[in-house]
C-alpha cells in the first residue's frame, strides 16, 4: 500500500516503530537534534503523523523535546539510566514475589520449556538475541502478577535500557540462563523471599558498572563498533 493510501493511524504506527527502533540503538547520535523535514522526506511520510510519532516517543522517554528547538536525541545519563535499573529493580523483585503466589503450574512449566529451547549455543548468539530472549523471560514473570500497569512500565524500562543491556550481556551472556533457572525455581517451590532475593541480585546494577558501560556505548556509536548497528 502506498504511503499516500495509509490510514493516519497505520502511518504514525509505521514511523512510531522505525523511529523508536532508531532512537532505542542511538541510530541517532546523542544530543543530536532530529531534522523533521529531512526525516520527513526520507521516510516518504508527512509532518503531522511524523510529529505524532516523535510526541509519542518524547513522552515515553526515548527522545527529548526543547521548546523552540525542536526533537533531539536523548543523553547517555549514567544517573538516568542507574534510576531506571532501580526502578526495574523494584518491580521485577515485587513480580517475583507475588508469582510465588498468582503464576500456575502450567504458565511456570510454559516458562521452563522456554528456557530449555533457549538455552543451547548460547554462545554463538548475538547480544541482541540473547536480550530478547532475557526480556522475554522477565515479561513472563511480570505477566503472572495479573497487573497491566507494571509490564507496561517495565516494558518503558526495558526500551530505555535496552542498549547498556546489549553492552552488559557481552560480560553477562554465560550467567544469565543459570541466574534465569534459580528464579524459577524459587518460584515454582513458592518461595517469594528466595525468588525475589535472586531476582534483585540478578538485575543490580552499581553506577560505576553503568558509568562504564556509558563509555563503552559512546566508543560503540562513534566508532561504529559491529553489532549495534
Amino acid at each position: 500500500m502506498a504511503l499516500a493510501e495509509e490510514k493516519p493511524s497505520s502511518s504514525v504506527v509505521r514511523l512510531y516503530d522505525h523511529i523508536k527502533d532508531r532512537a532505542i540503538s542511538f541510530s541517532f547520535k546523542p544530543g543530536e537534534r532530529i531534522n523533521e523535514v529531512d526525516l520527513a522526506k526520507k521516510l516518504g511520510a508527512s509532518r503531522t503523523p511524523l510529529r505524532e510519532a516523535l510526541n509519542r516517543l518524547t513522552a515515553e522517554g526515548l527522545l527529548t523535546f526543547e521548546r523552540g528547538r525542536g526533537f533531539f536525541c536523548r543523553d547517555l545519563k549514567p544517573r538516568e539510566i542507574f534510576e531506571l535499573y532501580q526502578l526495574r529493580s523494584t518491580l521485577e523483585v515485587a513480580s517475583a514475589r507475588l508469582a510465588c503466589e498468582l503464576a500456575t503450574d502450567d504458565e511456570l512449566n510454559a516458562v521452563k520449556k522456554f528456557l530449555v529451547e533457549t538455552g543451547s549455543d548460547r554462545g554463538a548468539l548475538s547480544s541482541e538475541k540473547l536480550v530478547e530472549f532475557d526480556e522475554i523471560f522477565h515479561e513472563h514473570i511480570v505477566s503472572f502478577t495479573r497487573n497491566s500497569e507494571m509490564a507496561r512500565v517495565l516494558k518503558n524500562v526495558n526500551e530505555r535500557i535496552k542498549f547498556f543491556r546489549w553492552i552488559d550481556m557481552d560480560n553477562r551472556r554465560n550467567d544469565t540462563q543459570h541466574e534465569h533457572r534459580n528464579i524459577l525455581q524459587a518460584i515454582c517451590a513458592r518461595d517469594a523471599d528466595k525468588a525475589g532475593e535472586l531476582m534483585q541480585r540478578h538485575i543490580t546494577c552499581r553506577l560505576d558498572q553503568i558509568t562504564a558501560a556509558v563509555k563503552e556505548g559512546y566508543a560503540r556509536i562513534y566508532m561504529g563498533t559491529e553489532g549495534l548497528d
